[in-house]
């Protein structure tokens, strides 16, 4: 291991201190640590910022945050083959696997290659206007979900599935969720918890005025299409929560799995399920 990008998130209090210790760390092993430029300055490090680490070629990539932190690292750098580790300062961490009291042991881990690659699906989603102009809009590691903004109304909205047309419906929205993500927004939604590695989409209504509408657990290789149908304006398509674009009536978003996955270490000791009760059922009593 050679160098190692580091994305500390500048919002989250203690940040700075999880990188403090991995400076310290890796002060002298044989391990270049690189930092975006900002975030370099913001935490007094400058001599390890870079300006171009979006093209700078390393070996793996830190996210300190939560999920949503290494979430964004994923879709940035998801389609270069760079594994991901994540630091959990956040409040869930069903995907950063490394907390604060456990920060230098697991450095060690990744020294001595003691540690695995767990292999996550990534989303890609399309808008295609009623005069037949197809666009990419983003990737996606947990959903693509599309909802009304401001106003109140539904939205009426056209299911199909590769080349059958399932439904029409009306409902707050539609997310179509990796089995990453199933943990995510579609959870809240009521849509099931699906294992990671389970080679899957889901579909999930939210707040569907039509009772026969339910969640859909499909195939990963299907094409999943959109119709908005809905005559107001205020129309969003949303990438993992962060990134939003605009939609017009007689749009149509489209959703597929990217033929490549975002790659994210994980350890001997942490078990899905452990961290299922953990995260979800102990934290809620």
């Amino acid at each position: 291991m050679e160098r190692i990008a580091v994305f500390p998130n500048v919002n989250k209090k203690r940040s700075g201190e999880m990188l403090n210790r991995l400076l310290d760390f890796f002060a002298d092993k044989a391990v270049e640590l690189v930092l975006p430029k900002d975030e370099a300055i913001f935490f007094g490090c400058e001599e390890h910022g870079r300006e171009d680490i979006e093209n700078l070629p390393f070996d793996m990539a830190l996210s300190i945050g939560g999920d949503g932190t290494l979430l964004g690292v994923c879709r940035r750098f998801g389609a270069r083959n760079v594994p991901v580790c994540g630091i959990d300062i956040g409040t869930l961490g069903f995907m950063a696997d490394i907390e604060p009291e456990e920060l230098e042991k697991k450095m060690a881990k990744i020294l001595a290659g003691t540690y695995r690659i767990e292999e996550r699906l990534l989303l890609s989603g399309y808008v295609k206007s009623e005069d037949g102009e197809e666009r990419f809009l983003g990737h996606a590691i947990n959903d693509v979900v599309i909802t009304k903004g401001g106003v109140a109304r539904m939205l009426h909205l056209g299911l199909s599935i590769n080349d059958t047309r399932l439904m029409d419906y009306k409902a707050d929205g539609i997310i179509v969720s990796s089995p990453t993500g199933s943990t995510a927004y579609s959870l809240s939604a009521g849509g099931p918890i699906m294992h990671p590695t389970v080679q899957a989409l889901l579909v999930t209504p939210i707040c569907a005025h039509t009772l026969t509408m339910r969640p859909l657990v499909v195939n990963e290789n299907d094409l999943i299409r959109i119709h908005i149908a809905a005559v107001h304006q205020d129309i969003l398509v949303t990438f993992d929560g962060q990134e939003s674009f605009r939609l017009l009536p007689g749009d149509d978003v489209i959703v597929k799995k990217l033929p490549v996955t975002a790659k994210i270490v994980k350890f001997e000791d942490k078990d899905y399920y452990k961290i299922l009760r953990t995260k979800l059922w102990e934290n809620s009593r």
